[in-house]
Formats: C-alpha cells, structure tokens, sequence
C-alpha cells in the first residue's frame, strides 16, 4: 500500500514539475510555494522585480506575508506571480488562467488595478455569469468567487505602505480572507 502511495507522489511531483516548467518556458515568472493556498498577484513589478528580483520579494511581500501570518496562514503557504512577463509586458490572459489553474490557490489575490485588470481579463467568461455586478468588476475589496476560488482585489497594496491610512485600508480588506477551514 505505501508504496502505491509513493509511485502516486511521484507522479504527482513529476506532473507539476513539468506544468510549472512549461509556465516557466513561456515567460512566467513566479516565486514562493506552488502547493499553497494563497497566490499572490502582482502587475506593476518594482525597480527590483523588472531587474530579477522574485516576485514580491520586497517590502510589500513582506508586509503581505506578515498580513498571511497574523491571519492564520502557515508561513510557506503563498505563492506570488507576476502578471507580466521578464520585458514588463501584461501576460497573455489566456497564460495567466493557465498559471492559476495550474497553481490552483483557493484564494487568489490581485495587489494592484494591473493583476485585477488581467485577471478580469481571464475570467471574463465567468464574471459575466455573476448576478453581482461589484463581484464581477472585482472591486478592490470585494471577495468573489470563480471557479471555486476567493479572489479578491486589494488596488495598490505596494503604494500603500506608505500611507498608514491606505495601509488600515489594505488590512481591512485583508482581514477578509481568512485561512479556509478543513473541506470536512
């Protein structure tokens, strides 16, 4: 039995390593944990990011991971990606849906109106069904669901670290999205 487990595991290594490499290939460019919960959406890299830097490795990750943390979140449990490519040029829309599927997070969050915009871009199909019409233009701070996902829009996270007001503002929104409980 264990070792029917362990050929299981393997595989299942084997096949996200290969989906992660093909994402790779085409230009994503990605950091953190690709088995987590949360993924983290940036569309406006910093002067770092646009020189190689991994996503949100700077201040706003670390405020992001800390804001992960306080709620309850495992401190590996993230992934960041860019919405852009290593030229800053907006991801394919259809790429981005194949990140996120591939990724597969229940709780996705755009840090700025450039991931949002691309991520509306994505999901536009989808959206569109929505009754809610907030939900569906996801409104920063607004929590939707798509696909089974928590997505929600915070609009500027990295500019607002340094306006303490915008800052209580990001919490706010933040706050609502705590760690799912167990599926059981």
């Amino acid at each position: 039995m264990e070792i029917g487990r362990s050929v299981r595991r393997e595989a299942y290594v084997r096949k996200a390593r290969a989906e992660l490499g093909s994402l790779v290939e085409r230009g994503v460019l990605m950091a953190g944990n690709a088995f987590s919960s949360v993924l983290l959406l940036k569309g406006l890299p910093n002067e770092a990011e646009r020189t190689g830097a991994a996503p949100l490795s700077g201040a706003d990750g670390k405020a992001l991971r800390a804001a992960l943390s306080a709620l309850g979140y495992a401190p590996e449990d993230w992934c960041a990606l860019l919405t852009v490519d290593a030229q800053g040029l907006p991801l394919d829309a259809a790429l981005l849906r194949e990140a996120i599927c591939t990724l597969d997070p229940a709780t996705l969050i755009a840090c700025d109106d450039a991931s949002a915009q691309l991520v509306r871009e994505a999901y536009a199909d989808t959206l569109f069904t929505l009754d809610d019409f907030e939900a569906a233009m996801l409104l920063p701070g607004r929590e939707t669901q798509v696909l089974g996902m928590r997505v929600m829009a915070l609009d500027g996270f990295e500019a607002a670290l340094s306006d303490p007001h915008q800052k209580q503002i990001m919490w706010a929104r933040l706050k609502r999205l705590p760690p799912l409980g167990a599926p059981y």
